[in-house]
């Protein structure tokens, strides 16, 4: 590792326009703080308590069929819903609203896919067969939102593990879709068309090229690619090993991939989490969501299909990074750099800890 990195630096974050801290002797200090819990894959292929195994009974009341594949219903407990009242702010015969108290109602539909029957697998202990069925039924889940004319950005994610706020150990994702276009999107949107009329060029296209060209002359932040994916660190992570995923090819959203394509996804994502799993020996906790071409009947020539992966956990399988203090109230910060990040998880093997029984 270049010396230059294991000193106080900030990164430049091209995609959100912000910069991020980087604090590499921060690691040799003492953790005394919360130590969670190692968590283990589930043992149970189906668990008659949870509400998302087949032939189960929901919260809500609902019972789900006895599914064998893949198995996806409107949220019972939506943050989102098709139809939403005005606003009293919104009504004529309301008072002026101050300027500083501004608000409009919200519409959406959120669902829930399961991604496999079996109570005790992950995306990790999943085969890329199985996987490229889930990556084809986020494909046609956002096309079918995206026919609705009043929603106008799809949101394809998934929480792994309690740590991460996931109710639920089942495999499964969730699919938000908005009436509106969400501040993430928005501000990646921006940074995209900027890059685009400055330079002629795709953004997430010309870092690809610039990370290709750095690890001949330093240490890599790129884990691996397929013929199709690059999975990295991104020079500008946050989290300590976040992870960047993106489409070689320049393309906006999931419909655009070709079969290969999606092929070559769904092994990327077996890779990575994988790899994540690996790690630490433990079922590793995460946010992934993929970023898409916003669904606004607007054209959308910067837009570069990509996911993030925000995993929490920093030294072990039980201790988490937290994001207070100085990032919550300034900027961004992280310890170990992105290249040790990305060595860390290039060491892993792609074969996992816990074989599938």
């Amino acid at each position: 590792m270049d010396k230059k990195w294991q000193f106080p630096h900030r990164r430049w974050n091209p995609l959100r326009q912000s910069w991020v801290l980087v604090s590499p002797q921060r690691t040799e200090r003492p953790w005394q703080g919360e130590v969670g819990q190692k968590a283990a894959p589930s043992g149970l292929a189906y668990d008659p308590k949870c509400y998302l195994c087949p032939g189960n009974q929901r919260a809500g009341g609902a019972v789900n069929p006895a599914y064998e594949g893949i198995f996806s219903f409107i949220n019972d407990y939506a943050a989102l819903l098709p139809d939403s009242p005005d606003l009293p702010q919104s009504s004529e015969n309301a008072a002026p609203a101050s300027p500083l108290l501004v608000a409009e109602p919200a519409r959406g539909l959120c669902k829930v896919v399961c991604f496999h029957p079996d109570h005790s697998l992950t995306l990790a202990r999943m085969t890329q067969p199985e996987i490229r069925r889930v990556v084809d039924t986020w494909t046609q889940e956002y096309e079918d939102m995206a026919g609705l004319d009043w929603i106008k950005y799809v949101q394809v994610f998934e929480n792994r593990g309690a740590m991460m706020g996931a109710s639920n150990p089942h495999p499964h994702g969730q699919i938000w879709s908005s009436s509106f276009v969400p501040d993430e999107p928005v501000a990646e949107v921006a940074a995209q068309r900027q890059h685009l009329a400055r330079t002629g060029h795709c953004l997430l296209c010309d870092y690809l090229t610039a990370e290709e060209a750095a690890q001949k002359n330093e240490p890599a932040r790129i884990i691996f690619q397929n013929e199709h994916f690059m999975a990295l660190v991104p020079w500008w992570a946050i989290w300590p090993f976040e992870v960047l995923l993106v489409s070689r090819r320049h393309l906006g959203s999931m419909p655009e991939l070709n079969g290969d394509e999606r092929d070559g996804l769904a092994d990327a994502l077996k890779r990575i989490t994988t790899r994540f799993d690996n790690l630490f020996q433990t079922s590793f906790p995460y946010t992934m969501g993929f970023h898409q071409t916003p669904t606004d009947g607007e054209a959308h020539p910067e837009s570069h299909f990509h996911a993030h992966f925000y995993p929490p956990l920093l030294r072990s399988a039980t201790v988490r990074k937290f994001m207070v203090g100085f990032e919550m109230l300034a900027m961004p910060q992280r310890d170990i750099t992105p290249e040790d990040a990305a060595q860390r998880l290039r060491d892993c093997t792609e074969e996992h800890f816990w074989p599938r029984a």
